[in-house]
């Protein structure tokens, strides 16, 4: 019997989603300088921008219905991931281990920046759904992808920037990462 394996795209589109919103979320603890503009950025910008067109695939691939459902899933999945940091940093520790006081200060803001990131996710990839769903169908691909990106990003810049960091850091260095995040 012989087995030839076929690439299932849907299923390869959808975990690549899952698996860059997670590492997006967790990049986003580090606020970086990015090089020669010396502006200020969440670690998760770097990444976060494919994620859109990780979704369009998935819209294209899998339908629309299925891809609202990837969302849905991607916020859920984000939110039992801080859940199990935040349990697994109230757990004793090895008194053998040294670095709790790393991990709090690492992975446990991860919720303020899950639940920016979650709110805004969930607002924007809707919103750039509709619009890639609209545009798919009338002016094609590439078209809808830049555009329905376009729109998705602006909302989940302002979102996320503003829940996740107004007030813990300065204005300024939040203007920088809306700003970063939109022009990546």
């Amino acid at each position: 019997m012989k087995y030839t394996a076929k690439l299932n795209l849907p299923l390869l589109s959808s975990s690549l989603y899952l698996a860059s919103q997670l590492i997006a979320n967790i990049l986003s603890t580090k606020i970086v300088a990015l090089p020669l503009i010396n502006l200020a950025v969440d670690g998760g910008t770097i990444i976060y921008p494919l994620t859109f067109t990780l979704r369009d695939l998935v819209h294209k691939t899998w339908g629309k219905r299925n891809a609202r459902q990837v969302i849905i899933i991607s916020a859920l999945l984000n939110v039992l991931m801080f859940a199990l940091f935040w349990l697994i940093g109230k757990m004793p520790s090895n008194p053998t281990w040294h670095y709790q006081q790393a991990y709090d200060q690492i992975l446990l803001p991860v919720g303020r920046i899950v639940l920016a990131s979650i709110i805004a996710q969930v607002i924007s990839e809707l919103v750039d759904t509709e619009i890639f769903s609209v545009l798919f169908k009338t002016i094609g691909d590439l078209t809808a992808v830049f555009f329905s990106n376009l729109a998705g990003l602006l909302v989940d810049s302002i979102i996320f920037s503003l829940i996740a960091f107004l007030g813990n850091l300065p204005f300024n260095t939040v203007w920088s990462n809306y700003y970063c995040q939109y022009i990546d």
